[in-house]
């Protein structure tokens, strides 16, 4: 059985259009998870280590203050696109459409004020709460009035996240939640005795503003292949990898899949990943610097964590070799991703 509670966390600055934040409680034997209204935010999920003892493991804030000041999307669901489109720009059914530059010459996670800064409206159900949004037609220069459907259930060990969406024009759409994880838990200092696996046998090369050179390369011999678990600290040293910010490209299938694993020996916290999305963005934190203080205060630098981003490829609006990214009146957008928490 999962327990729900919920409660008030806090309320929205008038600027930031008022309205009160949620916080959603989902508690079951092993897990319990904590979500914001504000982003559909994981703002707190515990697991169970080796000792059965609770701790957690995403990074985030104890206040909404922490949350409503700028920051790398902690635990935030982003759209309408996640990940970069270049330089902004893309073009559906013969219009060009041209969207705020927030990363560089490029846009990332919807732009200005993407989902990840408004309020969605909760509904809760037996084992966990459905957040819905109406992004009005034009909203951060998208296309359509898009409704969106973002539902967490908890049941026993698995925390499900489900995205649905419909559209009244056609629209690029790419949603992912975006929590960064350390399973030696939050605060910890970095995660290079992490073990890390990915089912990828093909990753995209990026340029130096990270957008995808178009080319589908083979991890084989080279420091992307993830296929056999690695001692992360180890790895990048190996390869003289600066990080990880990159996307996987999984197999494509609508079913659900076991994708990625991640694992701290030493609490023996591991958390597996099941995904429906054609990629998954693996980021090591490459951009964390120490300067955020988050939960108890506790400063977070480079390489503190890491995020298994399940979504569609990076501008794929931009590629047509790339799994599609428009969804079109009549159609529905709906995608699921899994995540397994275990201790052994």
């Amino acid at each position: 059985m999962t327990e729900l509670e919920r409660e008030v966390f806090g309320q929205m600055p008038q600027e930031e259009g008022g309205g009160v934040v949620e916080k959603f409680i989902l508690k079951s034997d092993s897990v319990k998870v904590e979500i914001l209204s504000l982003g559909c935010t994981i703002a707190a999920l515990e697991m169970k280590g080796r000792d059965g003892e609770f701790s957690d493991v995403v990074l985030g804030f104890d206040t909404l203050e922490g949350y409503t000041r700028k920051h790398p999307f902690f635990g935030a669901v982003v759209g309408r696109v996640a990940n970069r489109i270049a330089k902004g720009r893309f073009t559906v059914d013969g219009k060009e459409y041209q969207l705020f530059l927030n990363n560089g010459p490029n846009s990332l996670h919807g732009g200005a004020r993407g989902f990840d800064k408004v309020l969605w409206s909760p509904q809760v159900l037996p084992n966990g709460v459905c957040f819905f949004r109406l992004s009005p037609d034009g909203e951060e220069g998208y296309p359509g009035d898009l409704k969106v459907w973002v539902t967490y259930t908890l049941s026993g060990r698995e925390l499900a996240i489900n995205y649905r969406a419909q559209t009244s024009k056609t629209t690029p759409i790419n949603l992912t939640n975006h929590a960064y994880f350390n399973l030696a838990g939050q605060g910890s200092r970095d995660i290079y005795d992490h073990e890390i696996s990915i089912e990828a046998d093909s990753y995209l090369p990026v340029d130096d503003t990270k957008i995808p050179t178009g080319e589908v390369a083979t991890v084989q011999g080279t420091g992307f292949d993830l296929r056999q678990p690695v001692e992360l600290g180890k790895h990048l040293q190996k390869f003289c990898l600066e990080g990880f910010d990159h996307n996987f490209c999984l197999q494509q299938a609508q079913a659900r899949r076991f994708v990625a694993r991640a694992r701290h020996p030493p609490t023996g916290r591991a958390m597996e990943v099941h995904t429906t999305q054609p990629g998954i963005q693996f980021y090591t934190g490459n951009n964390l610097d120490g300067s955020l203080k988050g939960k108890g205060t506790v400063a977070y630098p480079k390489h503190s964590a890491f995020c298994l981003e399940t979504q569609n490829w990076p501008d794929a609006v931009n590629k047509p070799h790339f799994p599609n990214a428009l969804l079109r009146p009549g159609e529905e957008y709906n995608h699921t991703t899994w995540l397994v928490f275990n201790a052994a």
